[in-house]
């Protein structure tokens, strides 16, 4: 195939189309707004696992600094607009992440990313699974749903704790898997590559897993709750899900924290596991934290990956399968 031919097949594209706007009908249908927010903003992403690509504005400089950076996610301004009192809303585009590029990474792709008021995460998630069910129907498939806790499937899929087990039964749970550096990596590290290595593969393929209440580790920007009811050994958890279709991850959402001091904490931790890495430090989003402090209501969101939803819908694991150009023939 030459390069200046697309990556994705007509009929991909075509339904890509479909997919689009069947998104936004289910949300209209339920009276979420949908929104538009900056892609380049005078802040960037703290989180020490997303590299940010940033870029110089060459005009005058009465608007700011000239240095900005390309979205990860609409999610900082659409938390300002919810603060601002809009209500529901969600965004559908484009978004940017450096250093992810292979089979199933672009350095830009498509997410939708949605936020309801006065709920929490759980009921967001059975949102989110009505929504992959609406875009499976797209392409005649189906798929049932099943919800557990994070400590609920690592019992049943590894017979261990993820809350209490020490780093050297995880190392040992996680078997042999090729060359593994341990140098540097957190027991959170060894929890991730014992998901991705060895849980989800096993993940049935016609089945929408909504996996919630995570390790309060591995928080992000969801509320933390001090009990997650075990009624023999409660401890706290993340107030966060995440939604996967078969084995492939398709969203993350939160019961989002509203308290600006704790988010400002949370974006410091961030930058010092950045510095201690030698990597970039891109600012803080302190018109967030204002929002917040200003008064975010009580709300869930989530941010779901449209190319990875159609890989799913297509069966395919490549992403140069669903994009019109991928990185190599942009």
């Amino acid at each position: 195939m030459s390069d200046w031919q697309p990556s994705a097949s007509l009929d991909t594209l075509r339904l890509r189309a479909r997919l689009n706007a069947s998104l936004r009908d289910f949300f209209a249908t339920r009276g979420v707004l949908e929104v538009e927010t900056p892609v380049l903003s005078a802040a960037g992403n703290t989180e020490p696992n997303i590299a940010s690509f940033s870029l110089a504005f060459s005009g005058h400089r009465d608007a700011g600094p000239s240095q900005r950076w390309l979205r990860t996610s609409p999610e900082y301004p659409l938390k300002r607009l919810l603060a601002a009192g809009l209500g529901d809303c969600y965004e559908l585009g484009r978004v940017f992440r450096d250093g992810e590029a292979g089979g199933r990474h672009n350095p830009e792709f498509t997410m939708l990313e949605w936020y309801r008021v006065g709920w929490d995460h759980r009921r967001l998630a059975e949102e989110a699974a009505l929504l992959v069910q609406s875009a499976l129907r797209l392409v005649g498939r189906s798929a049932g749903v099943r919800h557990v806790s994070y400590r609920g499937l690592f019992r049943e899929a590894l017979g261990l704790d993820p809350m209490r087990a020490d780093v050297p039964v995880l190392r040992e749970a996680l078997g042999d898997i090729g060359v593994v550096d341990a140098a540097g990596l957190t027991r959170d590290d060894w929890l991730d590559l014992l998901m991705s290595h060895r849980i989800q593969p096993q993940f049935a393929a016609d089945q929408l897993l909504v996996l919630h209440d995570y390790p309060a580790s591995q928080c992000m920007l969801a509320r933390v709750r001090d009990d997650d009811g075990d009624p023999h050994d409660p401890v706290p958890v993340a107030e966060r899900f995440e939604l996967f279709l078969g084995p492939l991850e398709l969203a993350n959402g939160y019961h989002e924290l509203a308290d600006a001091a704790e988010q400002g904490a949370r974006f410091e931790r961030e930058r010092a596991a950045r510095a201690t890495r030698g990597d970039a430090l891109p600012p803080v989003d302190t018109r967030l934290l204002a929002a917040l402090d200003a008064g975010l209501p009580d709300c869930a969101g989530v941010a779901l990956g449209v190319d990875r939803l159609l890989m799913a819908l297509l069966g395919t694991v490549c992403i140069a399968d669903v994009v019109a150009f991928d990185f190599r023939r942009a």
